[in-house]
């Protein structure tokens, strides 16, 4: 079967790209060796926030006890396991259907080159003008004895219970969002991170806010901590540490390896399609067409480029891909100011600069900060943590960065990011009239 486009991953940017060049008129074809809808909608930030939603309204009860507020909310795992999988279990089926519909042909099975412009799809053989690249990442392998007893956030996902106590291997953003997750509704937890510091992209102040809140709600943060062993007991794990305390073990009931992803090409035979890649996925240039083999393109999590690795992003850079096929290399991508969040409770959220980046790129800034847990907003949330971090141009008044960590951060972000893209001064901000009360009206004192 021969196509004008094939692409590869059916996640969300696999499925913009597809249904924009169908839309176009190019006989297109999709193939994913996984369910259809990617990582997002099934193996992340979906179903990860359905689940955190329900922890966190059981722990907005226990802060509001003694405060109008009587009895006790009980998270119940299998129910809450039921209620998110509502949201992931249509998913696959629907997205056939979409594909279908819009006259894209489906394939269920790996994708791998035989040649520069023909693959093999299972046990079929295709060829393409162009073949587009969007498998996203997938969990890093532990290098460590016992590594084969761990699971992934994938498998965290789709726990039938939770043990009572969890060992998270890494200090990011999956190991803090799963740690509080699993915290607040029972169970304990240790994060066992190699380096110095936790969440190391973000703005260290506000992730040391975060880190208090963790501590206190029962979450064992071990940093300059290495895993040497994982060794099965009968009750569970035993896992060898040495760290500057020296050497230890801590028992546990589960392992859950998440220090970090890398791009989903395992698979792929790229060198047999004479597709250049390394480290940080597949080289592309300015228009995500590979720089070895101009039939390829590449986008998302897979592709080595200046965007973040966020869903938002992959899609975003999807639709800038499409044009690129439909038309010819015409639409260079550039990226705006992207909004990342860590969905932990209460979430740390950030946009733009942190100062270490002000400083190393020399800019004339001033910082604006404050804990603001007794002002009226973090008052009423009984909120724990309530602070944030604004870095404003000395020389124009621009928003140079914006980190919150707080009640409903994620969404007060948005304000940062989108005042940010146009082009907004911090007196704009401090002179909007913002509905009150609503915690979007604090953006005018952090200005």
């Amino acid at each position: 079967m021969k196509y004008d486009v094939f692409v590869i991953g059916a996640g969300m940017a696999g499925a913009a790209v597809a249904k924009k060049c169908a839309k176009a008129g190019l006989k297109t074809a999709i193939s994913d060796f996984r369910p259809y809808g990617g990582t997002c909608a099934l193996r992340g930030c979906d179903p990860k926030k359905v689940l955190i939603d329900g922890v966190n309204l059981r722990e907005q009860v226990r802060l509001h006890l003694g405060k109008g507020l009587t009895g006790d909310v009980k998270v119940n795992w299998q129910e809450l396991m039921k209620f998110k999988e509502t949201f992931t279990a249509p998913v696959p089926e629907n997205m056939e259907k979409g594909f279908k519909k819009a006259g894209i042909d489906t394939y269920h099975a790996p994708a791998a080159f035989l040649d520069e412009s023909t693959l093999q799809i299972g046990q079929e053989t295709v060829s393409a003008e162009k073949i587009v690249i969007v498998t996203g990442a997938r969990p890093r392998e532990l290098d460590a004895p016992g590594a084969e007893h761990t699971i992934t956030s994938d498998d965290f996902l789709n726990l039938e219970a939770l043990p009572e106590h969890i060992t998270f291997l890494g200090g990011g953003y999956i190991s803090f969002e799963f740690a509080h997750l699993a915290a607040r509704a029972g169970s304990r937890v240790t994060i066992i991170e190699h380096g110095t510091r936790p969440l190391k992209h973000f703005e260290q102040d506000m992730v040391d806010e975060l880190v208090r809140v963790s501590e206190e709600a029962g979450i064992d943060i071990r940093l300059n901590c290495q895993v040497q062993r994982i060794t099965q007991q009968s009750s569970g794990y035993e896992v060898s540490l040495e760290g500057e305390a020296g050497k230890g073990t801590l028992e546990t009931g589960l392992v859950v390896s998440a220090i970090g992803r890398v791009p989903e090409v395992g698979l792929l035979d790229l060198d047999k399609g004479n597709v250049r890649h390394g480290r940080k996925g597949i080289e592309v240039n300015e228009y995500l067409q590979s720089t070895s083999n101009p039939r390829v393109y590449a986008a998302g999590d897979v592709a080595d480029t200046e965007g973040l690795p966020l869903t938002p992003v992959a899609v975003y850079e999807g639709h800038f891909l499409a044009t690129n096929v439909i038309k010819g290399n015409s639409k260079k991508v550039n990226y705006p100011e992207v909004p990342t969040v860590v969905f932990t409770i209460p979430s740390l959220a950030s946009v733009g600069l942190t100062e270490s980046q002000a400083k190393e790129q020399g800019l004339d800034y001033k910082v604006n900060t404050h804990d603001a847990r007794q002002w009226f907003n973090g008052r009423r949330h009984r909120a724990h943590a309530y602070a944030y971090k604004v870095l404003v141009s000395k020389t124009d008044g621009s928003i140079l960065g914006a980190h919150l960590v707080g009640p409903l951060a994620e969404e007060t972000i948005n304000i940062f990011a989108l005042a940010m893209k146009a082009g907004m001064k911090a007196r704009d901000l401090k002179s909007f009239l913002f509905s009150y009360p609503t915690m979007a009206s604090d953006v005018s004192y952090m200005a």
